[in-house]
C-alpha cells in the first residue's frame, strides 16, 4: 500500500530527500509524473504521490520516510492498498533502467 503524510506533519522536510522515487513534495508544490506536471495534492503539508510510492520496495528494507519522520506522520494510505508485486511493478515502471 502506498504511504501518505497525515496532518501530524510539521513540515520539517526530513522525508523528501530520502524517497528513492521522488514521490514526496512540499505542500503547494506541483509534481512530475511520467513527463507531465500535475497540481499539488496538498497545499499545507508535505504529501506523497500515490502513483510514485513503492514503499521503497526494491531500494530499502523499510520505508525511508517512516524511518526519518520525527512525528510519525508517514502512514499507510488506506485508499491505495497494493500487493508487493504491484509495488514492484510500479518500481519497474518508474525506473526502467533498474533491475528489481
Amino acid at each position: 500500500m502506498a504511504l501518505m503524510i497525515n496532518e501530524e506533519c510539521i513540515n520539517c522536510a526530513a522525508c523528501e530527500p530520502e524517497c528513492p522515487n521522488t514521490a514526496i513534495y512540499e505542500g503547494g508544490a506541483e509534481y512530475e509524473y511520467m513527463g507531465e506536471t500535475k497540481p499539488a495534492l496538498s497545499e499545507d503539508i508535505y504529501y506523497i504521490v500515490p502513483d510514485k510510492c513503492t514503499e521503497c520496495i526494491g531500494f530499502y528494507d523499510d520505508e525511508q520516510c517512516v524511518s526519518v519522520c520525527p512525528v510519525d506522520a508517514c502512514v499507510p494510505d488506506p485508499d491505495h492498498e497494493e500487493s508487493e508485486e504491484e509495488l514492484l511493478e510500479k518500481a519497474r515502471k518508474l525506473h526502467p533502467d533498474k533491475t528489481f
